[in-house]
């Protein structure tokens, strides 16, 4: 027994050790504003930091305006039905059983409405859906009730918990970011390709940042695919959550990313590899002290 409370304080340790990793590392970052976060009694989308998020916006303005006139012809119509063909106005009905223009024109009209809303929504579906080659790819993986990010071409990676009210102030966030921010944030530079790779360790969970204009579902065993390219001179903090009804505590798994200049990234990236890549994941780490104990408790 006395072995398996060493592990267990071994177990703590590395955990304060990563915790501590993830505060060394953030802190080579500059002060960022917050740019894309949800905001009391808002009807509409957040601000676009993305080309993505820009060509979504438009689409839905787009369509606004095709629903609104529909809408309005529709209603009008039914008005002039009701006031002017009602039973006191017109008490001997009409005798007609169809008007060819008038069927044909309902027809064609919303024909050539969808006509004219598959290219622009094709392009938008296809630019989301063809990834570009990566300049930085980033592997997400969703877990109950926390995101690991595992930056694939620097070898290293990192869990990122939602931070509880009393630690936002020590690591730079607003008392209106709880349930949004995160202990470690995703850090990527702006100007470039980012690819990422998501999936799930349990349940499906889903990788959605608005103000990118991007959402994927992490399902078991499948690794789908996400890009965004967040635009120069937009650096700032970015949240967003998962989105898929994951379990009881689906609502406390936010996602951070932290949008800096290409030479802030450098910095950052050297900071990260030398804390993250020096110490094993959590998920290891808890796997290799579970082996242990079950060994220690098995010689005991």
């Amino acid at each position: 027994m006395q072995a398996v409370a060493t592990l267990k304080k071994i177990g703590v340790t590395v955990a304060g050790l990563m915790a501590s990793g993830a505060a060394m590392a953030q802190g080579t970052l500059p002060d960022l504003p917050t740019l894309g976060k949800p905001h009391d009694h808002g009807i509409g989308f957040q601000n676009p930091a993305t080309e993505l998020m820009t060509d979504v916006i438009w689409m839905d303005t787009f369509l606004l305006w095709i629903i609104t006139i529909i809408s309005v012809f529709v209603t009008a119509l039914l008005l002039i039905c009701i006031f002017r063909f009602n039973e006191k106005r017109n008490p001997k009905p009409a005798t007609f059983t169809h008007n060819s223009a008038l069927e044909v024109a309902w027809t064609v009209i919303p024909i050539l409405i969808l006509i004219a809303i598959i290219p622009p929504s094709l392009t938008l579906l296809f630019k989301q859906q063809e990834i570009p080659e990566a300049d930085i790819t980033i592997k997400a993986t969703g877990n109950q009730w926390y995101w690991t990010h595992e930056y694939v071409d620097s070898d290293f990676g990192f869990d990122s918990f939602m931070l509880p009210k009393d630690k936002l102030a020590e690591n730079g966030y607003a008392a209106d970011e709880y349930l949004l921010a995160t202990d470690a944030p995703v850090v990527i530079p702006t100007g470039k390709t980012i690819v990422v790779q998501v999936t799930g360790s349990d349940v499906i969970h889903a990788w959605a940042m608005p103000a990118f204009g991007v959402k994927q579902d992490a399902v078991p065993g499948r690794l789908a695919q996400l890009w965004f390219k967040v635009d120069e001179g937009k650096e700032g903090v970015y949240f967003g959550q998962c989105s898929e009804l994951c379990g009881k505590d689906h609502s406390y798994m936010p996602i951070t990313v932290k949008a800096v200049s290409q030479a802030d990234y450098d910095i950052w990236l050297e900071g990260a590899k030398e804390e993250y890549a020096s110490v094993p994941s959590t998920v290891k780490v808890a796997d290799l002290n579970l082996q242990m104990v079950q060994n220690a408790e098995a010689v005991d």
